[in-house]
């Protein structure tokens, strides 16, 4: 295993059913799953029963949950409040069922309202989302997207800094920046590494206006340079595969058996490379 990075999948990405989610992360090597959903139920959805199973499948495997991977703040920002607040009150019954601390979150939709003009209300948001978390030791992760408030570095670092707290912390997706035109490395590293505790691993090319995915390396996500600049740091968080190599949705992607294979095998090689 590598000294500086531990893997973790979003096991979704392989199939539905849990068991076979975890039987392919483990044949690859990875005993961390990034729990978005499982048997096609969001994360936030599972009952009692769900929550059961799913515990005696992780220990069977000998597999643990890194994070809750949830869809908090990928709602639009007129909305209610009060919809993301028991949102995450899931959220945190889920992490504490799951043994994680971490959480991940988003930064809601402008929906026609201008970016400016709504910023004070997607910070107030996140502040008191971040606060509640705080409450109950867990760290919210804000990933960045396509369309919500927080697209850009720039706009990451803004909240990050404007909260100030150790319960909000970034997760960022080299696939959704490339998506973008934005350099990982080049443009959102510099900004985001004092709040970086997880990556996920996404690839894009954007070619003519077009953006399809592609196998992590084989893209614009700047993925080797990003792990260079990781290792040289000391960085110590996740690296999540979010490969995305059959389908890609705003509420999360498809990648399969094989793709998936195929994306950690790229990405491990890339980790071997990256070592001194």
């Amino acid at each position: 295993m590598d000294e500086v990075f531990e893997l973790s999948g979003f096991g979704d990405e392989i199939a539905e059913e849990p068991d076979d989610q975890l039987a392919q992360l483990g044949r690859m090597g990875i005993r961390n799953l990034d729990l978005r959903s499982a048997w096609g139920r969001n994360v936030l959805d599972l009952t009692v029963d769900d929550v059961a199973r799913l515990r005696a499948s992780l220990a069977a495997q000998g597999a643990r949950v890194s994070l809750i991977g949830s869809p908090i703040g990928k709602s639009e920002i007129g909305r209610e409040a009060a919809f993301e607040a028991e949102r995450l009150e899931r959220a945190l019954r889920m992490a504490e069922a799951f043994g994680t601390r971490s959480i991940r979150v988003f930064s809601f939709y402008p929906a026609g309202v201008d970016p400016g003009g709504c910023r004070e209300e997607v910070l107030t948001r996140l502040e008191r989302l971040t606060a509640r978390a705080a409450r109950e030791g867990v760290t919210l992760l804000l990933e960045n997207e396509a369309d919500l408030w927080a697209d850009r570095p720039e706009r990451c670092r803004e909240l990050l800094e404007a909260i100030d707290s150790p319960n909000l912390r970034m997760t960022l997706d080299t696939g959704n920046f490339a998506a973008l035109g934005v350099r990982s490395v080049d443009e959102a590293y510099p900004l985001l590494r004092p709040y970086l505790v997880h990556v996920q691993i996404k690839d894009v090319r954007r070619r003519d206006g077009e953006v399809t995915t592609t196998v992590p390396g084989e893209g614009d996500g700047q993925i080797r340079e990003l792990l260079a600049a990781l290792r040289r740091d000391g960085y110590r968080g996740f690296l999540a595969l979010e490969p995305h190599l059959a389908h890609a949705g705003k509420l999360g992607g498809f990648s399969g058996p094989e793709l998936f294979g195929q994306a950690a095998r790229a990405l491990q090689a890339m980790i071997s490379d990256s070592a001194p």
